[in-house]
């Protein structure tokens, strides 16, 4: 079998790289020559333990290959972004495209599916545009939907072992999707309809959303009292049906941070609470930047010098390099664009950026005066406490 991936990115790559794995001819296809030709050259552009080894393994033995353009195969795969407009609309024209850029090499018997988060009602969009472009293809292909739901940091096992939730625009298309992850995916496959598979990607991450909104208003009002946020739902956690996430600087990533507007700009009288959560999760990140121009000023009036701050993290999650949607990255161009003092940006999880000068953590850490924990990563967690700095922990480095 013969495969087409649309799009080489955090989910498109690894997914590529187990199908490889798992016996079957993989063409990647992505917009980026650097892309295409790092992977041709068994290399990896992004960060995600064991990626490379696997993507070396499959490139080496010929199961893998990378392209700017796709050809003839036996399914094609839908794996770009879809960010969200100024409106927070949803921007499903790299699915278009993808889409387009296949139609020429379907055929009888293909099977076309989405995985990038779309809307709902995306996957039959993209079915009458196809049966538009080629009208002799209707009843004789196989379109579904099947939404990623992994962790950056862990994909290649959740890859594997998560369950899966395929829906087909009928139950033919939905067998035959069915059919194809089966060949790499442990977990269960549960079968449905396009939408409902479209909705339940949605909805589990506006679930998620509103999980993390509840612990960031959480740390809110525990700062007006003086109360450990972090001892306060360790405690709170201790019941046997309380189970309280994390508060962080914000809510990013290309899933969680985007997805549950989708759900509010098609539904904007029903989806009321899914909006207040979105606000609050963007929201803890201007209350941050905001608590550091604070700091910043008090420093400065007690010490009558401006601060040297470090912003540590920008990743919108630890120990990866995405920065989609990160607060981190924000709140870090906040306090540089805002605030009267020598900023210094951390990120150990990526060499070069083009709107930050980058120094090292360790560096960082001695030369800043006020320490601004925005992301947890592994490292920050073995520094060690110089009482003598002011230290504002976000992200619970220092719980």
């Amino acid at each position: 079998m013969k495969v087409v991936f649309m799009g080489l990115g955090y989910i498109g790559l690894p997914t590529a790289a187990v199908a490889a794995k798992h016996g079957i001819e993989v063409l990647g296809v992505d917009i980026n020559p650097e892309v295409v030709a790092t992977i041709n050259q068994g290399h990896i552009h992004i960060v995600e333990p064991a990626l490379d080894k696997v993507v070396k393994e499959v490139v080496a033995n010929g199961r893998l290959r990378a392209a700017l353009q796709p050809e003839e195969a036996d399914a094609f795969f839908i794996v770009v972004p879809t960010p969200f407009k100024q409106n927070h609309r949803a921007d499903i024209s790299y699915v278009e495209s993808a889409t387009k850029a296949v139609i020429p090499f379907l055929k009888e018997g293909s099977l076309y599916v989405i995985e990038s988060t779309s809307p709902v009602l995306t996957t039959d969009k993209m079915a009458s545009f196809i049966f538009k472009e080629r009208p002799e293809l209707k009843g004789k292909i196989h379109i579904a939907y099947c939404p990623e739901r992994v962790l950056p940091g862990n994909v290649l096992h959740e890859l594997v072992h998560n369950d899966r939730v395929i829906g087909g625009i009928d139950e033919a298309s939905t067998d035959k999707a069915i059919a194809f992850y089966k060949q790499f995916v442990k977990g269960e496959l549960h079968k449905t309809n396009a939408r409902t598979a479209e909705m339940c990607k949605l909805t589990e991450n506006s679930s998620r959303d509103a999980q993390i909104a509840f612990a960031n208003e959480l740390s809110m009002i525990c700062d007006k009292v003086n109360i450990n946020v972090w001892e306060l739902i360790w405690l709170a956690n201790k019941h046997p049906r309380v189970n309280i996430l994390q508060p962080g600087c914000g809510v990013g990533g290309h899933c969680i941070a985007v997805d549950p507007w989708f759900i509010v700009s098609d539904f904007p009288e029903q989806a009321q609470m899914i909006k207040r959560v979105r606000e609050t999760n963007d929201y803890k990140s201007d209350w941050c930047a905001n608590k550091i121009k604070e700091a910043c000023v008090q420093f400065e009036e007690q010490k009558e010098r401006e601060p040297v701050v470090a912003c540590m993290g920008l990743a919108f999650k630890p120990d990866i390099d995405d920065l989609r949607e990160s607060p981190a990255k924000y709140i870090a161009s906040r306090v540089i664009s805002e605030v009267r003092a020598e900023v210094l940006v951390v990120e150990p999880n990526i060499k070069d950026h083009s709107s930050f000068k980058l120094i090292d953590y360790q560096e960082a850490y001695q030369q800043a005066d006020i320490i601004v924990w925005l992301v947890a990563h592994k490292p920050f967690m073995e520094i060690p406490k110089d009482n003598s700095k002011i230290e504002m922990d976000f992200c619970g480095v220092r719980k």
